[in-house]
């Protein structure tokens, strides 16, 4: 009965034995099982093929003290546009490219303007050449077909388009050139160097001294810093540049024969530069006048006391006396007023509380200037309490007890009211509106009969 027992007690401990065996082998299994999944999650040698297929789309900046990843990655962005630039249509390759368009045009004529089917573009983008192959496309066809009956498009409309894009291309390589950081946004500096550069090549501003050069650059850059940088994060991205017309109006002073009327009305003509500096910041003071005081013959010099005050109050002055750029500032934001650039300019100063919204007290504060004004040029003050029923009604704020500056710009009254409120010559034009129209009217109306 012993001997029984102790084969079954030795039966038992073998099969308890072999059953830790299997489960330690089991562990061993789930371990190895663990660590395989684990590293192809993690990215090890047998990680999906998917993954190898993702592009590597961050690449560490060098930092100042690596200096000859510096190098290499400036040599690097000078040969990559330097390829891009090769591959721009040269003007040899234009001439020939609308000499291909003119043969292969398609009567009857467009009024005036030759027409190419879209068989005919086809055979012409072939003929072209490799680097005219992206312009020959069935969408830029689309794009261009304006109700031809035949189905067309004009030559000379797609000729402009290819002249476009290169344009662009070809300022965009020349703007990158300045990027020093190579991130794709100029700062201030590096824009003061392309337009000191490019000053040499503009036919209009030949007639500048070379000592007005460090002016001329502060009053163009400011223009583009003042409406592409609201946020004053001291860049602008290239792309905004090229987006907006300030280029165009900058590269229009390479036409000699550029008429007086656009000059006056260019920002970054000589004219326009001479008139912003010279008759406001040179102009001499008189000892007992402070630049507050000569600041508020400003325009019509009718901008009211208050307003000024809230100018120097809120922005960089010294000692009483206002930085150029500050003054460019001033002057862009009084002279574009319908810009949300120049409305958010204007909206800091009249939110004296910093609340972020005009409320009755702030409005009422203002305009009592108005008032004030008024009474001085012997007219009757009209009723704070009819103005502002006027300018809620106006700019229609979702808050009725509120105006936001999001407001002012969605009403497109943003320029109105504010003439209202820190201008009394804006405010008689706006009280005076109908009179106005009338007057013109009448006028035009003598001047047809006139002709007649």
């Amino acid at each position: 009965m012993d001997e029984e027992e102790k084969l079954q007690w030795s039966d038992i401990l073998k099969r308890r034995t072999e059953n830790i065996k299997k489960g330690e082998k089991e562990e061993q299994d789930e371990t190895t099982l663990f660590t395989k999944y684990y590293t192809e999650w993690k990215g090890g040698k047998d990680r999906d093929r998917s993954y190898k297929n993702i592009p590597r789309f961050y690449y560490r900046l060098p930092a100042e003290d690596e200096v000859l990843l510096q190098k290499l990655r400036e040599e690097s962005r000078a040969v990559f546009l330097q390829r891009k630039s090769r591959e721009l249509l040269d003007n040899e390759e234009l001439q020939n490219l609308w000499f291909l368009l003119d043969k292969h045009q398609v009567p009857p004529l467009s009024g005036d303007e030759a027409m190419i089917s879209y068989e005919a573009y086809l055979q012409v983008g072939e003929k072209a050449g490799p680097k005219c192959k992206k312009f020959f496309t069935a969408r830029v066809f689309a794009k261009l077909l304006n109700n031809d009956p035949y189905g067309r498009i004009s030559i000379m409309q797609f000729f402009n388009y290819v002249m476009r894009k290169v344009w662009l291309h070809q300022t965009r390589i020349g703007l990158s050139l300045y990027d020093v950081a190579g991130q794709g946004y100029l700062r201030e500096s590096d824009l003061e160097n392309y337009i000191l550069e490019l000053i040499p090549t503009l036919p209009q501003l030949d007639g500048l001294e070379k000592s007005f050069y460090s002016f001329y650059v502060c009053t163009a850059v400011r223009k583009f810093f003042f409406f592409l940088d609201p946020l004053r994060t001291g860049k602008i991205k290239i792309q905004d540049i090229l987006a907006c017309s300030f280029l165009d109006d900058l590269l229009e002073l390479r036409d000699e024969e550029l008429s007086k009327e656009s000059q006056e009305s260019n920002w970054f003509s000589a004219p326009s530069a001479l008139r912003v500096y010279g008759k406001e910041v040179v102009q001499p003071l008189d000892h007992h006048q402070t630049f507050k005081e000569e600041l508020s013959r400003y325009g019509t010099a009718t901008l009211t006391p208050v307003f000024l005050d809230r100018v120097f109050q809120e922005y960089l002055t010294y000692d009483g006396e206002m930085d150029y750029k500050t003054y460019l500032d001033f002057v862009l934001a009084l002279e574009n007023r319908k810009e949300p650039a120049a409305l958010q300019y204007i909206f800091k100063l009249l939110d004296m509380e910093n609340l972020g919204y005009l409320n009755v007290f702030s409005l009422n504060y203002f305009f009592r200037a108005i008032q004030e004004q008024m009474k001085l040029h012997g007219q009757e003050p009209v009723s704070f309490q009819d103005v502002k029923d006027e300018v809620f009604d106006m700019v229609k704020p979702r808050d009725p007890c509120r105006i936001t500056l999001q407001d002012l710009v969605n009403s497109c009254q943003g320029d109105t009211v504010s003439s209202i409120l820190i201008d009394l010559n804006g405010f008689w034009t706006y009280e005076n509106r109908e009179v106005l129209v009338t007057n013109d009217t009448d006028s035009s109306n003598g001047a047809d009969h006139d002709d007649t």
